[in-house]
């Protein structure tokens, strides 16, 4: 199936729904061949995704995850998520990461998904084990912690077993050089189904259908941002360094794009080298500088802009501006650094 599928793609023609979920079944099956799953990704790429194949994809890959038990008092607040594509190659330090430790240091409900590094040096999941954050729970385990501690970490290989069969027709496609639907749908599949998201993407022609695809899937609030670093690069979070890219859509009001500068927070001039990481140990240290308030410049500026974002995202605040000052205020209180305090006992 999945090779007819691969000749209809190939003649331009767009994926239905319950084409996708076949599809979904087929990558999913360890007796179905990678290089035919890996030429059907490739067909799908070259074709060039719609928001609605997207969504659909999400959604199928997700009903293939290991279910997370959250009870209404959970659900009746925001649960948010930080995340970035990732694919921007520029080497940032985990700016994701520590927004998302600044929000549940205000009470925020954070279900952060992530990973070991694929593109970059060290992924959330590198840097949070670094750090003495448990990495790996069970679903029960993941809700206490989200319920006592207002962040729970969703290591994406414990919840989405059916990965391990698609994984060699990704490295296949790697091989040969072509993207694939799967470097777009890291922050799709979230096991927690947070209700809001701030998504960071490499491209800002990436921003609206990005966010289109966030409205399918049900997301009640969300902001996906692309930053730029200079004429030819951008990061997948937003930039204290040039102008931001941003579409965004909530429930009290409608679907907006917009461009952001960051002349209007008082952030200190800088440049790419200022915000570079390095490996799992590196990124580490920085996180706990600047969630110790010991880190001053310009890492600890894109933070407090990542940050506000998030925390006006989540409803916490009501304007980027509020939101940057209570980032600040909870790094400055001590709070951020007994946040992570507590995740590491």
């Amino acid at each position: 199936m999945l090779e007819a599928l691969t000749q209809q793609l190939s003649a331009a023609r767009p994926l239905a729904d319950d084409q996708i979920r076949q599809a979904v079944e087929q990558l999913a099956d360890e007796t179905v061949a990678p290089p035919v799953k890996a030429d059907f990704l490739a067909a799908l790429g070259r074709k060039g995704e719609t928001p609605g194949e997207i969504a659909a994809f999400a959604l199928a890959l997700r009903d293939k995850s290991v279910p997370v038990p959250f009870g209404p008092e959970l659900r009746a607040h925001e649960i948010l998520d930080v995340v970035g594509t990732g694919g921007d190659r520029l080497g940032t330090f985990n700016i994701s990461t520590v927004a998302a430790m600044i929000c549940a240091a205000a009470g925020v409900n954070v279900a952060k998904h992530g990973n070991r590094a694929v593109t970059s040096q060290a992924g959330s999941a590198d840097v949070l084990e670094t750090l003495g954050v448990r990495i790996h729970s069970t679903p029960a385990d993941a809700v206490r912690s989200l319920s006592e501690q207002h962040f729970a970490f969703f290591f994406a290989p414990d919840y989405h077993p059916a990965f391990r069969h698609i994984a060699p027709a990704r490295k296949l496609c790697a091989e040969r050089g072509q993207r694939t639907i799967f470097n777009l749908l890291g922050p799709l599949l979230n096991p927690a189904r947070p209700s809001a998201m701030l998504v960071g993407v490499p491209r800002p022609e990436l921003c609206e259908p990005f966010a289109r695809v966030l409205q399918l899937l049900g997301i009640r609030r969300a902001m996906v941002v692309c930053g730029a670093v200079s004429a030819t690069s951008c990061l997948d979070e937003l930039s204290t360094l040039g102008e931001n890219t941003i579409a965004e859509f909530y429930q009290e009001r409608g679907f907006a794009t917009s461009i952001l500068s960051p002349v209007q927070f008082p952030v200190q001039p800088a440049t790419l080298a200022d915000l570079l990481g390095g490996d799992r140990q590196a990124n580490a240290e920085i996180v706990r500088r600047i969630l110790h308030g010991a880190e001053r410049g310009p890492k600890r500026d894109a933070v407090l802009l990542n940050a506000a974002a998030a925390l006006f995202v989540a409803g916490k605040t009501r304007s980027l501006l509020e939101g940057w000052d209570l980032a600040e205020k909870l790094i400055e209180s001590g709070a951020a650094a007994a946040k992570l305090a507590a995740l590491t006992r």
